[in-house]
């Protein structure tokens, strides 16, 4: 039994994307480079029909996990959102204690994590010590660095 997964609108609809490009473009790169391969001669020798093989199976495994992930996601809905507390989805604007410096943060699932983006997973150690804070707390949060000091400044969805 797969693990329930979730999504913002935009992360359900990149992977269904993601999966198209898989199903489509890469599996009919894929079957040409083996009849390419095939067409070479005595397959029991034959490096690159052993690597196109290789290679489609790994692309139908990376499919297959695909659309289990997509057999068991649940889209997220921000529209009625609480902006009192940090939650799934919030968009958390913090002050950094010991710097003074505001950073801004999106706390989404795991999967959609992307530091450069400003989306940190609420499994990870920030996240989870935002999770459930209001404006005007402050947050110490034990990171592998050390401790960090945050306190929360806005949260908006």
């Amino acid at each position: 039994m797969s693990e329930i997964s979730y999504y913002t609108q935009e992360g359900y609809d990149n992977l269904k994307r993601e999966l198209h490009r898989l199903k489509t473009e890469e599996r009919t790169k894929i079957a040409n480079q083996i009849a390419e391969a095939r067409e070479k001669g005595d397959l029991s020798e034959n490096a690159e029909y052993d690597a196109a093989k290789d290679a489609q199976g790994l692309l139908e495994l990376r499919i297959s996990q695909m659309e289990a992930m997509l057999a068991n996601a649940r889209i997220l809905d921000d529209s009625n959102m609480d902006t009192s507390k940090a939650l799934i989805l919030s968009k958390v604007r913090l002050k950094n204690l010991a710097n003074n410096q505001m950073v801004t943060y999106q706390l989404v699932a795991a999967n959609e994590a992307n530091l450069k983006e400003g989306r940190i997973s609420v499994d990870s150690p920030i996240g989870k010590g935002l999770l459930g804070k209001s404006v005007g707390e402050k947050a110490e949060i034990t990171v592998p660095a050390g401790t960090l000091s945050f306190e929360i400044v806005e949260i908006t969805r």
